[in-house]
Protein backbone atom coordinates (compact mmCIF):
# COMPACT_ATOMS: atom_id res chain seq x y z
CA UNK A 1 0.00 0.00 0.00
CA UNK A 2 1.58 3.10 -1.02
CA UNK A 3 1.77 6.57 1.21
CA UNK A 4 -1.08 8.00 -1.31
CA UNK A 5 -3.36 5.02 -0.52
CA UNK A 6 -2.62 5.27 2.99
CA UNK A 7 -3.63 8.99 3.86
CA UNK A 8 -6.92 8.51 1.46
CA UNK A 9 -9.60 8.47 3.85
CA UNK A 10 -11.69 5.38 3.67
CA UNK A 11 -14.89 4.71 4.43
CA UNK A 12 -17.16 4.01 7.79
CA UNK A 13 -18.11 0.83 5.91
CA UNK A 14 -14.54 -0.29 5.38
CA UNK A 15 -12.60 1.71 8.19
CA UNK A 16 -11.34 -0.17 11.69
CA UNK A 17 -12.16 2.64 14.37
CA UNK A 18 -9.72 -0.32 16.58
CA UNK A 19 -7.08 -1.61 15.75
CA UNK A 20 -5.55 -4.98 17.25
CA UNK A 21 -2.71 -4.74 19.35
CA UNK A 22 0.69 -5.97 17.80
CA UNK A 23 1.79 -9.32 18.66
CA UNK A 24 -1.98 -10.17 19.02
CA UNK A 25 -3.64 -12.73 16.30
CA UNK A 26 -7.51 -11.85 15.16
CA UNK A 27 -9.62 -14.38 14.10
CA UNK A 28 -11.62 -13.52 10.51
CA UNK A 29 -14.95 -13.23 10.49
CA UNK A 30 -17.06 -13.25 7.24
CA UNK A 31 -18.71 -10.19 6.40
CA UNK A 32 -22.50 -9.85 4.52
CA UNK A 33 -22.51 -10.22 1.07
CA UNK A 34 -23.37 -6.31 1.05
CA UNK A 35 -20.17 -5.55 2.30
CA UNK A 36 -17.92 -7.83 0.21
CA UNK A 37 -15.85 -5.85 -1.98
CA UNK A 38 -15.14 -9.22 -4.89
CA UNK A 39 -16.28 -12.70 -4.61
CA UNK A 40 -13.79 -13.79 -2.32
CA UNK A 41 -13.59 -12.66 1.46
CA UNK A 42 -12.85 -9.04 2.50
CA UNK A 43 -9.51 -9.18 3.73
CA UNK A 44 -10.94 -6.38 6.70
CA UNK A 45 -11.50 -7.37 9.84
CA UNK A 46 -13.79 -5.93 12.41
CA UNK A 47 -12.52 -4.43 15.62
CA UNK A 48 -14.81 -6.20 17.80
CA UNK A 49 -13.78 -9.60 16.11
CA UNK A 50 -13.10 -12.16 19.45
CA UNK A 51 -9.67 -12.81 20.08
CA UNK A 52 -7.93 -15.88 19.27
CA UNK A 53 -8.47 -18.75 22.14
CA UNK A 54 -11.55 -16.82 23.40
CA UNK A 55 -14.21 -17.70 20.97
CA UNK A 56 -17.10 -19.29 22.05
CA UNK A 57 -17.62 -22.60 21.09
CA UNK A 58 -20.50 -23.36 18.07
CA UNK A 59 -23.21 -25.72 17.84
CA UNK A 60 -24.17 -27.22 14.97
CA UNK A 61 -27.62 -25.45 14.71
CA UNK A 62 -26.28 -22.65 14.87
CA UNK A 63 -25.08 -19.96 11.98
CA UNK A 64 -21.12 -19.23 11.47
CA UNK A 65 -21.94 -15.72 11.31
CA UNK A 66 -23.45 -15.35 15.21
CA UNK A 67 -22.48 -13.24 17.40
CA UNK A 68 -21.48 -14.17 21.19
CA UNK A 69 -24.09 -11.72 22.58
CA UNK A 70 -27.16 -13.40 20.33
CA UNK A 71 -29.77 -14.61 22.87
CA UNK A 72 -29.38 -17.91 23.54
CA UNK A 73 -32.38 -20.62 22.09
CA UNK A 74 -35.05 -20.57 24.29
CA UNK A 75 -34.92 -17.23 25.69
CA UNK A 76 -36.91 -14.39 23.81
CA UNK A 77 -37.19 -11.12 24.79
CA UNK A 78 -40.30 -9.22 23.93
CA UNK A 79 -40.37 -7.11 21.42
CA UNK A 80 -40.29 -3.23 22.20
CA UNK A 81 -43.32 -1.11 21.24
CA UNK A 82 -44.09 0.17 17.92
CA UNK A 83 -42.80 3.69 18.05
CA UNK A 84 -45.94 6.29 18.16
CA UNK A 85 -46.30 7.93 14.90
CA UNK A 86 -45.07 11.60 15.00
CA UNK A 87 -47.62 14.27 16.06
CA UNK A 88 -48.32 17.33 18.74
CA UNK A 89 -47.05 16.78 22.40
CA UNK A 90 -50.35 17.38 23.33
CA UNK A 91 -52.17 14.44 21.45
CA UNK A 92 -53.34 11.76 23.47
CA UNK A 93 -51.22 9.08 24.17
CA UNK A 94 -51.80 5.52 22.96
CA UNK A 95 -52.93 4.01 26.81
CA UNK A 96 -55.32 7.47 27.11
CA UNK A 97 -58.48 5.18 26.80
CA UNK A 98 -60.09 4.80 30.38
CA UNK A 99 -60.19 0.90 29.93
CA UNK A 100 -56.86 0.59 28.36
CA UNK A 101 -54.85 2.93 31.04
CA UNK A 102 -52.70 1.43 33.43
CA UNK A 103 -52.72 2.11 37.25
CA UNK A 104 -50.48 5.43 37.62
CA UNK A 105 -49.39 3.48 40.74
CA UNK A 106 -49.72 0.47 42.69
CA UNK A 107 -50.57 1.31 46.83
CA UNK A 108 -47.99 -0.51 48.67
CA UNK A 109 -51.05 -2.17 49.99
CA UNK A 110 -52.39 -3.40 46.91
CA UNK A 111 -54.54 -1.88 44.66
CA UNK A 112 -58.31 -1.72 46.90
CA UNK A 113 -61.13 -3.89 46.57
CA UNK A 114 -64.26 -1.90 45.07
CA UNK A 115 -67.26 -2.42 46.74
CA UNK A 116 -69.59 -3.48 47.34
CA UNK A 117 -71.43 -5.65 45.14
CA UNK A 118 -73.49 -4.81 42.54
CA UNK A 119 -76.57 -5.41 43.97
CA UNK A 120 -75.94 -2.96 46.87
CA UNK A 121 -78.35 0.11 46.55
CA UNK A 122 -76.94 3.00 44.36
CA UNK A 123 -76.08 5.47 47.40
CA UNK A 124 -73.84 3.02 48.65
CA UNK A 125 -71.97 2.00 45.31
CA UNK A 126 -71.53 5.64 44.22
CA UNK A 127 -70.88 6.30 47.65
CA UNK A 128 -67.95 4.06 47.47
CA UNK A 129 -66.36 5.57 44.21
CA UNK A 130 -66.83 8.87 45.17
CA UNK A 131 -64.73 8.08 47.98
CA UNK A 132 -62.04 6.62 45.90
CA UNK A 133 -59.06 8.40 43.98
CA UNK A 134 -60.16 9.12 40.16
CA UNK A 135 -57.41 7.04 39.37
CA UNK A 136 -58.76 3.87 41.19
CA UNK A 137 -62.42 4.12 39.88
CA UNK A 138 -63.04 1.20 38.11
CA UNK A 139 -64.40 2.09 34.15
CA UNK A 140 -68.27 3.03 33.69
CA UNK A 141 -70.52 0.84 31.98
CA UNK A 142 -72.90 3.34 30.87
CA UNK A 143 -76.70 1.73 32.13
CA UNK A 144 -78.95 4.88 29.80
CA UNK A 145 -79.35 4.69 25.85
CA UNK A 146 -77.01 7.83 24.83
CA UNK A 147 -77.18 9.83 21.32
CA UNK A 148 -74.17 8.21 18.84
CA UNK A 149 -70.98 9.31 19.33
CA UNK A 150 -71.20 9.53 23.30
CA UNK A 151 -73.18 11.59 25.15
CA UNK A 152 -73.82 15.17 25.27
CA UNK A 153 -71.64 16.64 27.82
CA UNK A 154 -72.94 19.72 28.46
CA UNK A 155 -76.62 18.51 28.68
CA UNK A 156 -75.60 15.90 30.90
CA UNK A 157 -73.65 18.35 33.37
CA UNK A 158 -77.00 20.36 32.99
CA UNK A 159 -79.17 17.82 34.28
CA UNK A 160 -76.40 16.63 37.32
CA UNK A 161 -76.77 20.08 38.73
CA UNK A 162 -80.52 20.42 38.59
CA UNK A 163 -81.25 17.20 40.15
CA UNK A 164 -78.56 18.06 42.78
CA UNK A 165 -80.10 21.63 43.39
CA UNK A 166 -83.52 20.02 44.47
CA UNK A 167 -81.51 17.80 46.70
CA UNK A 168 -79.94 20.54 48.44
CA UNK A 169 -82.68 23.09 48.45
CA UNK A 170 -85.10 20.22 50.43
CA UNK A 171 -82.27 19.74 52.82
CA UNK A 172 -80.43 16.65 51.69
CA UNK A 173 -76.62 16.17 53.14
CA UNK A 174 -74.04 17.50 51.12
CA UNK A 175 -72.65 14.18 50.70
CA UNK A 176 -75.83 12.64 49.75
CA UNK A 177 -76.06 15.46 46.99
CA UNK A 178 -72.52 14.43 45.60
CA UNK A 179 -73.42 10.76 45.42
CA UNK A 180 -76.66 11.48 43.45
CA UNK A 181 -74.82 13.64 41.41
CA UNK A 182 -71.88 11.49 40.69
CA UNK A 183 -74.33 8.42 40.38
CA UNK A 184 -76.55 10.22 37.19
CA UNK A 185 -72.63 11.08 34.92
CA UNK A 186 -71.57 7.57 35.89
CA UNK A 187 -75.01 6.06 34.31
CA UNK A 188 -74.27 8.22 30.96
CA UNK A 189 -70.79 7.28 31.14
CA UNK A 190 -68.63 10.14 32.53
CA UNK A 191 -66.29 8.49 34.71
CA UNK A 192 -63.91 11.55 34.99
CA UNK A 193 -66.64 13.60 36.72
CA UNK A 194 -66.17 15.36 40.31
CA UNK A 195 -69.00 16.85 41.95
CA UNK A 196 -68.40 19.65 44.91
CA UNK A 197 -71.35 20.82 47.00
CA UNK A 198 -71.35 24.24 49.28
CA UNK A 199 -73.99 25.61 51.09
CA UNK A 200 -75.32 27.71 48.09
CA UNK A 201 -73.61 26.41 45.12
CA UNK A 202 -72.85 23.35 43.23
CA UNK A 203 -70.02 22.75 40.36
CA UNK A 204 -69.32 19.66 38.90
CA UNK A 205 -66.19 19.22 36.22
CA UNK A 206 -65.86 16.78 33.77
CA UNK A 207 -62.22 15.80 32.25
CA UNK A 208 -62.55 13.31 29.13
CA UNK A 209 -58.75 12.59 29.38
CA UNK A 210 -55.50 13.70 30.99
CA UNK A 211 -54.85 15.75 28.24
CA UNK A 212 -57.81 17.31 27.47
CA UNK A 213 -59.48 20.26 29.33
CA UNK A 214 -61.80 19.60 31.97
CA UNK A 215 -65.56 21.12 31.36
CA UNK A 216 -66.89 22.61 34.48
CA UNK A 217 -70.54 23.79 35.08
CA UNK A 218 -72.00 25.43 37.84
CA UNK A 219 -75.43 26.63 39.79
CA UNK A 220 -76.28 28.83 42.77
CA UNK A 221 -78.62 27.50 45.04
CA UNK A 222 -80.79 30.93 45.91
CA UNK A 223 -84.38 29.13 47.16
CA UNK A 224 -84.78 26.46 50.02
CA UNK A 225 -88.45 24.75 50.56
CA UNK A 226 -89.40 21.85 52.65
CA UNK A 227 -90.73 19.50 50.75
CA UNK A 228 -89.92 15.89 51.36
CA UNK A 229 -92.38 14.66 48.35
CA UNK A 230 -90.61 16.33 45.74
CA UNK A 231 -86.80 14.50 47.59
CA UNK A 232 -88.58 11.39 47.42
CA UNK A 233 -89.18 11.83 43.62
CA UNK A 234 -86.02 13.29 42.71
CA UNK A 235 -84.58 9.76 44.63
CA UNK A 236 -87.08 7.45 42.58
CA UNK A 237 -85.93 9.44 39.29
CA UNK A 238 -81.68 9.28 40.56
CA UNK A 239 -82.07 5.20 41.29
CA UNK A 240 -83.86 4.85 37.77
CA UNK A 241 -80.94 6.23 36.30
CA UNK A 242 -78.50 4.29 37.76
CA UNK A 243 -80.67 0.81 37.30
CA UNK A 244 -79.00 -1.35 34.73
CA UNK A 245 -82.85 -2.60 33.67
CA UNK A 246 -84.39 0.64 33.70
CA UNK A 247 -83.23 2.82 30.13
CA UNK A 248 -84.29 6.38 30.84
CA UNK A 249 -82.80 8.82 27.84
CA UNK A 250 -81.91 12.07 28.63
CA UNK A 251 -85.16 13.72 27.23
CA UNK A 252 -86.98 11.77 29.30
CA UNK A 253 -85.02 12.36 32.52
CA UNK A 254 -85.27 16.08 31.65
CA UNK A 255 -89.41 15.72 31.17
CA UNK A 256 -89.31 13.74 34.83
CA UNK A 257 -87.22 16.55 35.95
CA UNK A 258 -89.86 19.36 35.12
CA UNK A 259 -92.59 17.42 36.35
CA UNK A 260 -91.43 17.33 39.61
CA UNK A 261 -90.29 21.02 39.96
CA UNK A 262 -94.20 21.24 38.92
CA UNK A 263 -95.40 19.10 41.27
CA UNK A 264 -98.06 20.62 43.87
CA UNK A 265 -97.06 19.92 47.52
CA UNK A 266 -99.63 17.07 48.67
CA UNK A 267 -101.03 19.77 51.61
CA UNK A 268 -102.69 22.48 51.57
CA UNK A 269 -102.24 25.65 53.56
CA UNK A 270 -104.94 25.33 56.10
CA UNK A 271 -103.54 21.75 56.92
CA UNK A 272 -99.93 22.81 57.58
CA UNK A 273 -101.42 25.48 59.75
CA UNK A 274 -103.67 22.68 61.80
CA UNK A 275 -100.68 20.71 61.58
CA UNK A 276 -98.40 23.23 63.53
CA UNK A 277 -100.89 24.01 66.40
CA UNK A 278 -100.97 19.83 66.96
CA UNK A 279 -97.63 19.69 66.91
CA UNK A 280 -97.52 22.55 70.16
CA UNK A 281 -100.36 20.71 71.38
CA UNK A 282 -98.92 17.31 71.42
CA UNK A 283 -95.42 18.57 72.72
CA UNK A 284 -97.77 20.37 75.71
CA UNK A 285 -98.76 17.23 76.78
CA UNK A 286 -95.57 15.65 76.55
CA UNK A 287 -93.94 18.55 79.39
CA UNK A 288 -97.22 17.77 81.80
CA UNK A 289 -99.55 19.93 80.27
CA UNK A 290 -103.80 18.77 80.54
CA UNK A 291 -106.64 19.92 78.15
CA UNK A 292 -106.52 23.28 78.60
CA UNK A 293 -103.11 23.43 77.92
CA UNK A 294 -103.37 21.42 74.59
CA UNK A 295 -105.54 23.60 73.47
CA UNK A 296 -104.19 27.00 74.04
CA UNK A 297 -100.67 25.56 72.74
CA UNK A 298 -102.35 24.42 69.60
CA UNK A 299 -103.89 28.10 69.19
CA UNK A 300 -100.96 29.93 69.84
CA UNK A 301 -98.79 27.68 67.72
CA UNK A 302 -101.69 28.50 65.02
CA UNK A 303 -101.53 32.31 65.47
CA UNK A 304 -97.54 32.01 64.77
CA UNK A 305 -97.45 30.22 61.67
CA UNK A 306 -100.32 32.48 60.16
CA UNK A 307 -98.31 35.30 60.97
CA UNK A 308 -94.87 33.94 59.60
CA UNK A 309 -96.77 32.93 56.43
CA UNK A 310 -97.83 36.62 56.41
CA UNK A 311 -94.24 38.08 56.99
CA UNK A 312 -93.20 35.79 53.95
CA UNK A 313 -95.44 37.00 51.79
CA UNK A 314 -94.15 40.62 52.51
CA UNK A 315 -90.64 39.04 51.85
CA UNK A 316 -89.11 39.32 55.31
CA UNK A 317 -85.94 36.69 56.08
CA UNK A 318 -86.88 33.90 58.21
CA UNK A 319 -85.23 35.53 61.04
CA UNK A 320 -88.31 37.76 61.53
CA UNK A 321 -90.51 35.08 60.48
CA UNK A 322 -89.32 33.08 63.01
CA UNK A 323 -89.37 36.04 65.84
CA UNK A 324 -92.94 36.72 65.15
CA UNK A 325 -93.99 33.04 64.85
CA UNK A 326 -92.52 32.61 68.96
CA UNK A 327 -94.36 35.46 70.11
CA UNK A 328 -98.06 34.48 70.29
CA UNK A 329 -97.88 30.94 72.12
CA UNK A 330 -95.67 32.51 74.77
CA UNK A 331 -98.03 35.69 74.92
CA UNK A 332 -101.14 33.46 75.65
CA UNK A 333 -98.69 31.50 78.29
CA UNK A 334 -98.30 34.52 79.87
CA UNK A 335 -101.65 35.91 79.68
CA UNK A 336 -103.20 32.84 80.78
CA UNK A 337 -100.66 33.43 84.12
CA UNK A 338 -101.32 36.85 84.58
CA UNK A 339 -105.49 35.44 84.60
CA UNK A 340 -104.50 33.58 87.62
CA UNK A 341 -105.83 30.35 85.48
CA UNK A 342 -104.83 27.50 87.10
CA UNK A 343 -102.46 25.83 84.13
CA UNK A 344 -99.04 25.40 83.69
CA UNK A 345 -98.02 28.68 81.70
CA UNK A 346 -94.65 26.83 80.54
CA UNK A 347 -96.24 24.28 79.16
CA UNK A 348 -98.30 26.64 76.49
CA UNK A 349 -94.54 28.39 76.16
CA UNK A 350 -92.71 24.70 75.81
CA UNK A 351 -95.22 23.40 73.08
CA UNK A 352 -95.00 26.49 71.15
CA UNK A 353 -91.21 26.02 70.79
CA UNK A 354 -91.38 22.71 69.70
CA UNK A 355 -93.66 23.56 66.34
CA UNK A 356 -90.61 26.31 65.58
CA UNK A 357 -87.01 24.40 66.61
CA UNK A 358 -85.11 23.55 63.76
CA UNK A 359 -84.27 20.27 64.26
CA UNK A 360 -83.66 19.40 60.11
CA UNK A 361 -81.33 22.06 59.68
CA UNK A 362 -79.74 20.99 62.60
CA UNK A 363 -79.78 17.66 62.04
CA UNK A 364 -78.31 18.13 58.52
CA UNK A 365 -75.63 20.82 59.04
CA UNK A 366 -73.77 18.29 62.46
CA UNK A 367 -74.35 15.29 59.74
CA UNK A 368 -72.21 17.66 57.12
CA UNK A 369 -69.59 17.94 59.46
CA UNK A 370 -69.10 14.35 60.56
CA UNK A 371 -68.89 13.40 56.71
CA UNK A 372 -65.89 16.00 56.41
CA UNK A 373 -68.02 18.82 54.47
CA UNK A 374 -66.82 21.43 57.19
CA UNK A 375 -67.63 24.56 54.84
CA UNK A 376 -71.20 23.48 54.36
CA UNK A 377 -71.50 22.24 57.73
CA UNK A 378 -70.48 25.81 58.98
CA UNK A 379 -73.26 27.68 56.62
CA UNK A 380 -76.13 25.95 57.97
CA UNK A 381 -74.76 26.03 61.71
CA UNK A 382 -74.88 29.91 61.60
CA UNK A 383 -78.39 29.23 59.75
CA UNK A 384 -79.63 27.68 62.37
CA UNK A 385 -77.72 30.11 64.99
CA UNK A 386 -79.75 32.73 63.51
CA UNK A 387 -82.96 31.43 63.46
CA UNK A 388 -82.29 30.03 66.90
CA UNK A 389 -81.48 33.69 67.91
CA UNK A 390 -84.73 34.85 66.21
CA UNK A 391 -86.49 32.20 67.94
CA UNK A 392 -85.07 33.59 71.27
CA UNK A 393 -85.55 37.06 70.66
CA UNK A 394 -89.22 36.86 70.19
CA UNK A 395 -90.00 34.52 73.10
CA UNK A 396 -87.76 36.80 75.59
CA UNK A 397 -89.30 40.12 74.44
CA UNK A 398 -93.02 38.13 75.56
CA UNK A 399 -91.47 37.11 79.02
CA UNK A 400 -89.82 40.28 79.45
CA UNK A 401 -92.66 41.82 79.45
CA UNK A 402 -94.88 39.49 81.05
CA UNK A 403 -92.05 39.57 84.07
CA UNK A 404 -92.37 43.41 84.61
CA UNK A 405 -96.40 43.24 84.60
CA UNK A 406 -95.85 40.84 87.10
CA UNK A 407 -96.86 37.34 85.66
CA UNK A 408 -95.44 34.82 88.25
CA UNK A 409 -93.65 32.35 85.98
CA UNK A 410 -91.71 30.16 87.57
CA UNK A 411 -88.83 28.13 86.21
CA UNK A 412 -90.22 25.10 87.96
CA UNK A 413 -93.56 24.72 87.18
CA UNK A 414 -93.06 22.18 84.43
CA UNK A 415 -90.41 20.37 85.97
CA UNK A 416 -92.57 17.42 87.87
CA UNK A 417 -93.58 15.76 85.06
CA UNK A 418 -96.07 13.41 85.81
CA UNK A 419 -95.62 9.75 84.57
CA UNK A 420 -97.99 8.90 82.03
CA UNK A 421 -96.63 6.57 79.24
CA UNK A 422 -99.36 6.09 77.44
CA UNK A 423 -100.40 9.45 76.84
CA UNK A 424 -96.99 10.65 76.65
CA UNK A 425 -96.59 7.97 73.96
CA UNK A 426 -99.27 9.01 71.87
CA UNK A 427 -98.41 12.60 72.36
CA UNK A 428 -94.94 10.92 70.90
CA UNK A 429 -96.45 9.60 67.66
CA UNK A 430 -98.69 12.73 67.22
CA UNK A 431 -95.83 14.96 67.55
CA UNK A 432 -94.27 12.99 64.59
CA UNK A 433 -97.13 12.70 62.47
CA UNK A 434 -97.82 15.90 62.44
CA UNK A 435 -93.97 17.56 61.61
CA UNK A 436 -93.96 14.93 59.01
CA UNK A 437 -96.98 16.65 57.59
CA UNK A 438 -95.41 20.08 57.85
CA UNK A 439 -92.34 18.32 56.08
CA UNK A 440 -94.51 17.71 53.04
CA UNK A 441 -93.68 13.84 52.98
CA UNK A 442 -95.87 11.26 50.93
CA UNK A 443 -98.81 9.96 53.12
CA UNK A 444 -97.18 6.56 52.70
CA UNK A 445 -94.28 7.48 54.92
CA UNK A 446 -96.49 8.92 57.75
CA UNK A 447 -97.23 5.67 59.38
CA UNK A 448 -93.65 4.66 59.10
CA UNK A 449 -92.28 8.00 60.62
CA UNK A 450 -94.88 8.22 63.13
CA UNK A 451 -93.95 4.66 64.86
CA UNK A 452 -90.66 5.69 64.96
CA UNK A 453 -91.07 8.79 66.43
CA UNK A 454 -93.19 6.66 69.37
CA UNK A 455 -90.31 4.38 69.53
CA UNK A 456 -88.05 6.78 69.98
CA UNK A 457 -89.93 8.35 72.91
CA UNK A 458 -90.71 5.37 74.84
CA UNK A 459 -86.38 4.11 74.57
CA UNK A 460 -85.56 7.68 75.56
CA UNK A 461 -88.73 7.08 79.03
CA UNK A 462 -87.26 4.38 79.74
CA UNK A 463 -83.53 5.30 80.26
CA UNK A 464 -84.44 8.50 81.81
CA UNK A 465 -87.28 8.49 84.00
CA UNK A 466 -86.81 4.88 84.77
CA UNK A 467 -83.62 4.02 84.46
CA UNK A 468 -82.45 7.26 85.37
CA UNK A 469 -79.83 7.91 83.44
CA UNK A 470 -78.96 11.46 81.93
CA UNK A 471 -80.87 13.09 78.98
CA UNK A 472 -78.20 13.90 77.06
CA UNK A 473 -77.16 9.47 76.88
CA UNK A 474 -80.81 8.74 76.85
CA UNK A 475 -81.44 11.16 73.74
CA UNK A 476 -78.09 9.91 71.96
CA UNK A 477 -79.39 6.40 72.05
CA UNK A 478 -83.41 7.05 70.99
CA UNK A 479 -81.68 9.15 68.21
CA UNK A 480 -79.28 6.33 67.38
CA UNK A 481 -82.55 3.76 66.73
CA UNK A 482 -84.01 6.83 65.10
CA UNK A 483 -81.50 6.57 62.40
CA UNK A 484 -80.74 3.17 62.30
CA UNK A 485 -84.50 2.32 61.46
CA UNK A 486 -84.54 5.54 58.98
CA UNK A 487 -81.73 3.86 57.61
CA UNK A 488 -83.69 0.20 57.07
CA UNK A 489 -86.66 2.21 55.91
CA UNK A 490 -85.11 4.19 53.01
CA UNK A 491 -83.21 0.96 51.71
CA UNK A 492 -86.38 -0.99 51.95
CA UNK A 493 -88.22 1.64 49.88
CA UNK A 494 -85.10 2.82 47.48
CA UNK A 495 -85.51 6.40 48.99
CA UNK A 496 -84.35 9.14 51.23
CA UNK A 497 -83.45 8.51 54.55
CA UNK A 498 -84.65 11.81 55.63
CA UNK A 499 -88.41 11.45 55.33
CA UNK A 500 -87.82 8.40 57.92
CA UNK A 501 -85.61 10.46 60.83
CA UNK A 502 -86.53 14.04 60.31
CA UNK A 503 -89.94 13.85 62.13
CA UNK A 504 -89.08 11.02 64.40
CA UNK A 505 -86.86 13.41 66.26
CA UNK A 506 -89.16 16.06 67.17
CA UNK A 507 -90.50 14.69 70.35
CA UNK A 508 -87.01 14.33 71.38
CA UNK A 509 -86.30 18.26 70.78
CA UNK A 510 -85.17 20.17 73.41
CA UNK A 511 -87.83 22.76 74.11
CA UNK A 512 -88.54 22.62 77.44
CA UNK A 513 -84.82 23.60 78.08
CA UNK A 514 -85.00 26.20 75.62
CA UNK A 515 -87.51 27.68 77.62
CA UNK A 516 -86.06 27.54 80.95
CA UNK A 517 -83.11 29.33 79.89
CA UNK A 518 -84.91 32.09 78.42
CA UNK A 519 -86.98 32.15 80.98
CA UNK A 520 -84.24 32.71 84.05
CA UNK A 521 -82.25 35.10 81.48
CA UNK A 522 -85.77 37.34 81.25
CA UNK A 523 -85.82 37.18 85.36
CA UNK A 524 -82.07 38.27 85.04
CA UNK A 525 -80.47 34.99 86.26
CA UNK A 526 -77.88 35.11 83.61
CA UNK A 527 -76.10 31.72 84.92
CA UNK A 528 -78.70 29.68 85.71
CA UNK A 529 -80.20 30.74 82.00
CA UNK A 530 -76.91 29.97 80.52
CA UNK A 531 -76.67 26.40 81.88
CA UNK A 532 -80.02 25.47 80.35
CA UNK A 533 -79.11 27.11 76.90
CA UNK A 534 -76.02 24.64 77.24
CA UNK A 535 -78.13 21.83 78.12
CA UNK A 536 -80.18 22.43 75.21
CA UNK A 537 -77.38 22.57 72.74
CA UNK A 538 -76.01 19.47 74.30
CA UNK A 539 -79.19 17.68 73.58
CA UNK A 540 -79.41 19.53 70.54
CA UNK A 541 -75.79 18.03 69.54
CA UNK A 542 -76.98 14.45 70.93
CA UNK A 543 -79.63 14.11 68.90
CA UNK A 544 -77.94 14.67 65.38
CA UNK A 545 -75.11 13.13 66.40
CA UNK A 546 -77.28 10.23 67.43
CA UNK A 547 -79.27 10.15 64.43
CA UNK A 548 -76.00 10.08 62.24
CA UNK A 549 -74.18 7.24 64.09
CA UNK A 550 -77.40 5.03 63.71
CA UNK A 551 -76.88 5.38 60.48
CA UNK A 552 -73.08 4.91 59.85
CA UNK A 553 -74.04 1.72 61.90
CA UNK A 554 -76.50 0.72 59.30
CA UNK A 555 -73.63 0.82 56.43
CA UNK A 556 -71.65 -0.52 58.82
CA UNK A 557 -73.14 -4.00 59.56
CA UNK A 558 -76.60 -4.18 57.37
CA UNK A 559 -75.46 -1.83 54.34
CA UNK A 560 -74.38 -4.62 51.56
CA UNK A 561 -76.17 -8.16 51.37
CA UNK A 562 -74.57 -10.77 52.96
CA UNK A 563 -72.68 -8.29 54.97
CA UNK A 564 -69.67 -5.93 54.10
CA UNK A 565 -65.96 -7.68 54.56
CA UNK A 566 -63.53 -5.26 55.97
CA UNK A 567 -61.56 -5.48 52.83
CA UNK A 568 -64.36 -4.51 50.45
CA UNK A 569 -64.82 -1.59 53.13
CA UNK A 570 -61.25 -0.21 52.22
CA UNK A 571 -62.06 1.44 49.66
CA UNK A 572 -64.69 3.18 51.04
CA UNK A 573 -62.59 4.59 53.44
CA UNK A 574 -62.55 8.49 54.83
CA UNK A 575 -59.19 10.58 55.40
CA UNK A 576 -58.52 9.82 59.00
CA UNK A 577 -57.45 13.63 59.56
CA UNK A 578 -53.75 13.52 59.49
Amino acid sequence: MTDVEDRTPRSDGTKNAFKAPEGSSVTRVRLMPSARTGDGESSMTSGFAVPEGLTVPRTESESETTSEFTVPQGLGLPQPPAAEPGGSAFSPPGTSGVRRAPHAFTPPSGVPVVGPARNAPWQDRMRTMLRMPVAERPAPEPVQRTEEGGPAVPRVLDLTLRIGELLLAGGEGAEDVETAMFAVCRSYGLDRCEPTVTFTQLSISYQPSLVDDPVTASRTVRRRGTDYTRLAAVFRLVDDLSDPETHVSLEEAYRRLADIRRNRHPYPGWVLTAAAGLLAGAASLLVGGGPLVFVAALVGAMLGDRLAWLCAGRGLPEFYQFTVAAMPPAAIGVALTLSHVDVKASAVITGGLFALLPGRALVASVQDGLTGFHITATARLLEVMYLFVGIVTGVLVVLYFGVKLGAPLDPDAALGISERPVLQIAASMLLSLTFAVLLQQERSTVPWVTLNGGVAWSVYAAMHHVGGISPVASTAVAAGLVGLFGQLLSRYRFASALPFTTAAIGPLLPGSATYFGLLAIAQNDIDQGLVSLAKAASLAMAIAIGVNLGSEIFRLFLGAPGGTSASKRRAAKRTRGF
